[in-house]
C-alpha cells in the first residue's frame, strides 16, 4: 500500500454526533448517582463550572484548528509549541486512554446482553463487536461516521425523551397521579451543597473524566470537509449541547427524586421511564447502554489509529502506521487497536483463573485513564499560549478566538490542577491518579531511553565517519 494522505469526508453533522459519543457514555447512564452522593443537588453547578472550563478547553482547540486542522491536531502542537516530549506523551495517554475504555466497554457489551440472553458469552459477544467495528473503520472514514452518528443519535434521543418526560412529572405530575413533583427535592434532604466544598470538588472530579473525549473533534478535523467551516460549527455546537443533555438530564433526576435515595433506586433513566407508565423501561435502557458502549469502542478504534497514524508521521513508531489502504485509511493503527482490544478480551477472561475476584482490578485499570485523559486538556491550553505568541499575524484576522486570552488558559489550567489535588484526597479517586502518575512516569522513561539510543548511534555514526 502506498502512503497517502487521509481522505477529508467528515461532515459537520459527523463530528458533532463523534464528539457527542465520545463524551456520553455509560456513565450517565448509570453513574449519575455517584456524583451526587458527594454533592447533593449542587451537582448541578458542578456539571456546569467543568462545561465552562470544557469550553475553554474547546475554545483554544478551535483557535489553533482553524489555522491548521491536521490528523493528530493537539498532538501535533504539543511537539511545535511545547516539546517532542509533550507531544509523546499526549499520543501514547490518548492511545492508552482509548484502549482501557474501549476493551472495559467491549466487556459492557456482552453483560448488557446477559439482560436477554443470561447464558451468552461474554467473549463471544467482545468478539463480534470488535471485528464488526474494526470491519467498518477499515472501509472509510465515512463509514465510521455514519455508524458512530447513528449511535449517538440513540443516546441522544433517549435522553432528550428522559428529559421532556421527567420536565412533565415536575410541572404536571405525569405519572404521579397528576400531582406536579416541584423543585422542593433541590433544598429539602439537608440543603443544595449538602457535601459542602470538599464534596463539591470531589463530584468535579469525576465529572470531568466524564466530559472526556470530546477532543476526539481534533482528530477528526484532518479528515472533514471544509475543515475551517466543520471546527467552528462543530465546537460552537457542541459543547452546549452536551451540557443541556448532562444539565438537562441530572436536573430532572435531583428534581423528581430526593438526592440521597438515588442509591437505592437503581438507574434514574430507568426509574424515570418507568414512572411514566414506559414497563419496557430497563430494556429500554439496556439497549441505549449497549449501543453507548459499542459507540465508545468506536471512539476508541478511530481515535487511537489517528494517533498511531501521527506517531508514525513524527517518526517515532515505524513508518509503517502512516501507511492508507485504498479507502484512505490508516489501516495498520486500526487492526493494532482491534488486537489490543482482543487480547484485553482475553486477560478479562483469564482473570478469575488467578484471581479471586476481578472486580477491584479492573476498576483500578478502567479509573486509571482518567489522568492520561486530561492531558491533551493541559497540552491544548498550553501549547494555546506559545501559539498566539508566534503566530500575531494569523491572528489578526482570526473569527474564533480564545475569549479573554490569556486568563482563561490560565484560569482553566489552574482549575485542572486543583481537580487533580482533590482527585489524591479522595479515598475513591487516589488509586487512579497514582496508576494514571505511573503510566505517564513509565511514558516518560521509554522516551528519554529511545532518545538516549538514537544520540548514541547518531554519535557513533559520527564518530565513525571522523
Amino acid at each position: 500500500m502506498a502512503e497517502k494522505k487521509l481522505k477529508r469526508d467528515l461532515s459537520p453533522r459527523h463530528m458533532q454526533m463523534i464528539a457527542l459519543g465520545g463524551t456520553i457514555g455509560v456513565g450517565l447512564f448509570m453513574g449519575a448517582a455517584a456524583t451526587i452522593k458527594w454533592t447533593g443537588p449542587s451537582v448541578l453547578l458542578a456539571y456546569a463550572f467543568a462545561g465552562m472550563l470544557l469550553y475553554l478547553v474547546m475554545r483554544a482547540l478551535g483557535e489553533m484548528l482553524y489555522v491548521n486542522p491536521t490528523t493528530g491536531s493537539f498532538v501535533n502542537y504539543a511537539n511545535e509549541y511545547i516539546h517532542p516530549l509533550a507531544g509523546y506523551l499526549t499520543a501514547w495517554s490518548n492511545i492508552f486512554q482509548w484502549l482501557v475504555v474501549s476493551i472495559s466497554e467491549v466487556i459492557a457489551v456482552g453483560a448488557y446482553l446477559h439482560y436477554w440472553w443470561p447464558n451468552f458469552p461474554t467473549w463471544t459477544a467482545g468478539i463480534v463487536v470488535i471485528v464488526s467495528l474494526a470491519l467498518a473503520n477499515l472501509v472509510s472514514v465515512k463509514a465510521f461516521g455514519e455508524m458512530e452518528f447513528w449511535f449517538a443519535s440513540i443516546k441522544v434521543f433517549t435522553i432528550i425523551a428522559m428529559i421532556i418526560l421527567g420536565l412533565l412529572v415536575i410541572f404536571l405530575g405525569l405519572g404521579n397521579h397528576w400531582h406536579p413533583v416541584g423543585f422542593s427535592n433541590l433544598w429539602s434532604h439537608g440543603g443544595f451543597f449538602t457535601g459542602g466544598f470538599k464534596g463539591f470538588f470531589f463530584a468535579l472530579s469525576i465529572i470531568v473524566g466524564s466530559y472526556q473525549g470530546i477532543e476526539i473533534i481534533g482528530l477528526t478535523a484532518g479528515e472533514a470537509k471544509n475543515p475551517k467551516e466543520a471546527v467552528v460549527k462543530s465546537i460552537h455546537s457542541i459543547v452546549f449541547r452536551i451540557l443541556i443533555f448532562y444539565i438537562g438530564a441530572i436536573f430532572v433526576i435531583v428534581t423528581i427524586y430526593p438526592w440521597n435515595q438515588l442509591s437505592a433506586i437503581g438507574s434514574p433513566f430507568v426509574q424515570t421511564f418507568a414512572k411514566v407508565g414506559i414497563t419496557f423501561a430497563a430494556g429500554l435502557i439496556n439497549f441505549v447502554m449497549l449501543t453507548a458502549a459499542m459507540s465508545g469502542c468506536n471512539s476508541g478504534i478511530f481515535s487511537s489509529s489517528r494517533m498511531l497514524y501521527t506517531l508514525g508521521l513524527d517518526h517515532e513508531i515505524s513508518k509503517k502506521f502512516t501507511k492508507v489502504s485504498r479507502f484512505n485509511v490508516p489501516y495498520i493503527g486500526v487492526i493494532v487497536m482491534a488486537t489490543g482490544m482482543l487480547i484485553g478480551l482475553v486477560l478479562n477472561e483469564l482473570a478469575p483463573i488467578f484471581l479471586h475476584s476481578n472486580t477491584n482490578v479492573f476498576v483500578v485499570v478502567y479509573s486509571s485513564s482518567v489522568l492520561p485523559g486530561m492531558v491533551p486538556w493541559f497540552v491544548i491550553l498550553l501549547s494555546d499560549l506559545k501559539f498566539r505568541r508566534s503566530n500575531p499575524d494569523l491572528l489578526k484576522q482570526h473569527p474564533f478566538k480564545m475569549p479573554l486570552f490569556p486568563f482563561t488558559n490560565y484560569f482553566a489550567l489552574f482549575m485542572l490542577v486543583v481537580i487533580l489535588g482533590f482527585m489524591l484526597i479522595n479515598p475513591e479517586t487516589k488509586v487512579s491518579v497514582i496508576v494514571g502518575l505511573i503510566v505517564l512516569a513509565a511514558l516518560t522513561v521509554i522516551y528519554g531511553l529511545r532518545q538516549f539510543i538514537k544520540n548514541a548511534r547518531v554519535n557513533k555514526v559520527a564518530e565513525s565517519k571522523n
